[in-house]
């Protein structure tokens, strides 16, 4: 398999994404600061599932024919809007706190929720593709 080359001049557009990305994210999560609540990992399971939604859209609206559009929308904005890593650390708070069962159930539910999330925004992505092309 031959890798593709990377493209430098993308980087710029992934940067200026990522920045608008974290800063909405951490403008949604930040009322939610100061240690472990499910509240707090409530909301970053919704950050997670809105940003896989609107990421599945992206993939299906712009697919391969706008590279420009989905490293700027899809690696920047929201690759820095979404934050798995945070998820972890809370499921990984959970397992601390030898919550086990809740941590397993919740992790199952979040990869559920923002896989169907995903699957429903490819839909609606490729669709209004579709109906964009046959205009």
């Amino acid at each position: 398999m031959t890798r593709a080359p990377i493209r430098w001049g993308l980087l710029p557009l992934v940067v200026a994404g990522g920045v608008l990305g974290v800063a909405l994210r951490q403008a949604l999560l930040l009322p939610f600061e100061g240690g472990f609540s499910f509240t707090a990992l409530a909301a970053t399971i919704a950050v997670n599932a809105v940003g896989s939604g609107l990421l599945g859209f992206v993939v299906g609206r712009v697919g391969s024919t706008g590279p420009r559009r989905r490293a700027f929308l899809g690696t920047g904005v929201l690759g820095g809007f979404t934050t798995y890593s945070g998820f972890a650390v809370a499921e990984a708070q959970l397992l601390q706190a030898q919550l086990v069962v809740h941590a397993v159930v919740i992790a199952i539910a979040a990869l559920l929720v923002a896989s169907a999330a995903a699957w429903a925004g490819l839909a609606a992505g490729v669709a209004l593709a579709r109906k964009a092309e046959s205009a």
